[in-house]
């Protein structure tokens, strides 16, 4: 989403500056926009410490941070306080974890959260739904903006796909598109890998790696499903999209609020595939509630899960059209609209600051990102 944004911005002829970790990669992808690489003093998990940053955010009209940003964030929004920057905040998604994690998760929401999120001149969630049951109702007089996730409609398309050479002709299949790691635990893996142990009939394809793969592959074993489920690994876009097309379903059977929005699922409408999901606060918003485009399950329940997988094959005997299901997707989300909104944002910020008494003249656009 943070590309995504920069991209939208700089095609509207602004000048556009991304900051981010520098992880020592020996190549890194090229960009039309600049984006400048910090060297982080260490990292914990996803959360990369880079004190640098906060010498580098002067002479901007405005600063987006991306948040969650363990560090980054409070960097950030005492960069912009300081040099008086009206800064945009995009919330993604409540910080879940388990265990000691979860427990420094959540004092972290309770003290340094809302500190961060009150230096913002506009906080922005991917659905009014999602920021109607998330923490930011914990912060009181917080304005909230509704800024979807967008997908691109020229590459993502219907067509015939990619059928994966190790499922039977005509055989329903589900498509897992996630992260496999500890980070994205909530991705529900285990509750699609369940579900199958009573659908005989299904296959599962899983895109996606992580340090807990080899627990997943491990629980395909014991439960008897590892000959149904295919593992693909990281995968670049173009055979993505063919596994979109090709599906019968797509399923995002997220467990926790840390799952905010899904955009795999609207890639795999834009594609003309339907989808299921776990009726969750964010997540459930995307889901076209029409039968042969969209079904919820519990978030966690296998069996409702595999009852909704038995619908969808059901379904397939008087198919809704891939046309049908990929304009409910474009009409809603395309980063064309999303970029419409938040140029306006950005420029509101911009015009509510220059009003304000001693803020000078910015020059950026920048950006900070996870």
């Amino acid at each position: 989403m943070a590309y995504h944004h920069a991209r939208l911005m700089h095609e509207r002829g602004h000048a556009v500056t991304v900051f981010t970790a520098d992880y020592g990669k020996d190549t890194v992808p090229s960009f039309l926009f600049s984006v400048r690489y910090l060297k982080p003093m260490f990292r914990m998990g996803n959360a990369p410490f880079t004190p640098g940053l906060i010498h580098q955010l002067t002479g901007f009209d405005v600063i987006h941070l991306h948040y969650p940003y363990i560090f980054g964030a409070e960097a950030t929004a005492w960069a912009a306080r300081k040099n008086r920057i009206p800064l945009l905040i995009t919330y993604h998604n409540d910080l879940v974890a388990m265990r000691l994690r979860g427990w420094l998760f959540k004092e972290y929401t309770k003290w340094v959260q809302p500190r961060v999120l009150k230096v913002g001149s506009a906080v922005m969630a991917t659905s009014s739904d999602y920021a109607q049951y998330s923490r930011l109702t914990d912060i009181r007089g917080l304005e909230v903006h509704p800024v979807p996730n967008g997908v691109d409609g020229s590459r993502f398309v219907p067509g015939q796909g990619a059928w994966p050479t190790e499922i039977p002709a005509f055989s329903p299949w589900a498509l897992f598109v996630g992260a496999l790691d500890r980070a994205h635990f909530f991705k529900g893996l285990p509750v699609l890998l369940e579900a199958m142990k009573n659908l005989p009939e299904w296959h599962s394809v899983v895109v996606g790696d992580g340090d807990l793969r080899d627990s997943y592959v491990d629980q395909a074993n014991a439960i008897g499903v590892s000959e149904r489920v295919h593992w693909m690994g990281a995968v670049v876009e173009e055979q993505l999209i063919g596994l979109y097309q090709a599906a019968t379903v797509t399923v995002l059977p997220s467990t926790t609020p840390g799952e905010a929005f899904g955009l795999v699922l609207v890639e795999s409408m834009a594609c003309g595939t339907p989808v299921i999901a776990s009726d969750l606060p964010g997540v459930r918003s995307v889901v076209p509630m029409k039968e042969g485009m969209g079904w919820l399950a519990a978030g966690g329940d296998a069996e409702d899960l595999a009852r909704r997988l038995r619908q969808v094959h059901n379904a397939s005997a008087r198919p809704v059209s891939k046309t049908e299901v990929r304009r409910w997707a474009l009409e809603r989300y395309t980063w064309e609209r999303v970029g419409e909104h938040l140029e306006t944002t950005y420029q509101t910020a911009v015009k509510k600051a220059q009003t304000q008494p001693s803020h000078g003249a910015m020059r950026h656009i920048g950006g900070a990102r996870r």
